[in-house]
């Protein structure tokens, strides 16, 4: 697709704001159905350009953005949902706010990355369905966890005849959080199951040592069952995991190492995986010591077993096998 016109699109809950780059046709419409289907025609009609020549870009704004990326994937009209923070940072210093300039800011930036920017294809459907469910999931975990610990401290505190009330509520609370996550568990495993590519990817994320459900269910969801990145690097840059230098000339000598813009999720997970083979794989726990006692820091080793696990997975995937234990091999 050769781009030639560009349309910004501010997207908030009931409006979207729009702006044609080329002549700075602008236009308000409903975030819906109808709105935005009035809003492709408008969009063509002010363009001096073919319709396949037209590239659409707005935010990623999660709930907000999916009518829009619903609707221009079902058409088959070409568009790209770039992250908030990416634009802000292209364009140079800004004051104020409005819709209709951070609408023709889009369309700028999009014009200016005409080359190199590409559409966005929308998941499958089974994934898009996977990714809510996992979000609602960890939220439920985390309430569940935050009712636990304020109720271990407060029969730490109070009395427990003169707050029976206080205490059952929120026991109750658990044991209801408790089961809708396991009907969320078993919906999603269901979803899996039940499609073959997820089924088979599933798997061989699970044959690596140490990664568990949680880990592969997220890496699919976020990664488009690994359709989204080339390689491990790009992922591990993703998700934060990935070490980069900090130098400039002869005065700034900083350490290299991970920065701060990650799917933090994500990076919980690999921690949790990276600890877990520590405890109970041989090879990643001999491979620990060993380090630490030749002088490296364990925050860095156990970062480097984060992308050694990383590796792994994306090795199983590309190659379409399950992962081989060498040390089993070499042992004997």
């Amino acid at each position: 697709m050769k781009i030639l016109e560009t349309v910004g699109i501010d997207v908030s809950k009931l409006v979207i704001d729009v702006i044609v780059h080329s002549n700075q046709c602008f236009s308000q419409f409903e975030n819906t159905p109808n709105g935005l289907k009035k809003m492709c025609k408008w969009a063509f009609k002010e363009s001096s350009h073919s319709a396949e020549n037209v590239l659409f870009v707005f935010e990623h704004t999660g709930l907000y953005s999916h009518t829009l990326a619903v609707y221009l994937s079902e058409n088959d009209i070409p568009f790209a949902m770039v992250p908030g923070l990416e634009i802000k940072r292209s364009l140079g210093i800004t004051r104020g706010k409005d819709d209709k300039i951070d609408a023709s800011k889009i369309a700028r930036y999009a014009f200016r990355l005409r080359d190199e920017i590409k559409p966005y294809k929308l998941p499958a459907k089974n994934i898009l369905k996977l990714k809510s469910l996992l979000s609602i999931r960890d939220r439920m975990v985390k309430q569940r966890a935050g009712y636990k610990a304020s109720l271990r401290e407060q029969k730490r505190v109070y009395q427990c005849n003169e707050n029976k009330v206080l205490f059952s509520t929120q026991e109750n609370i658990t044991v209801q959080l408790t089961k809708q996550i396991g009907l969320l568990d078993s919906t999603i495993m269901d979803i899996v199951l039940s499609d073959e590519q997820l089924s088979n990817t599933y798997k061989l994320i699970t044959s690596v040592k140490s990664v568990g459900q949680q880990t592969a269910l997220f890496l699919i969801v976020h990664t488009d069952c690994f359709t989204k990145f080339g390689n491990s690097r790009k992922f591990a840059s993703y998700c934060g995991i990935a070490p980069f230098p900090h130098k400039s000339g002869t005065s700034i000598r900083g350490r290299t190492q991970v920065n701060s813009l990650a799917n933090k999720k994500i990076k919980t997970l690999f921690d949790l995986c990276a600890k877990s083979a520590i405890l109970h794989n041989p090879e990643m726990k001999k491979y620990y010591n060993t380090r630490v006692e030749q002088g490296k820091s364990k925050m860095c080793v156990i970062n480097i077993i984060r992308n050694k696990l990383l590796s792994r997975i994306f090795a199983v995937v590309n190659r379409q096998t399950p992962y081989v234990d060498l040390q089993l091999y070499c042992n004997n």
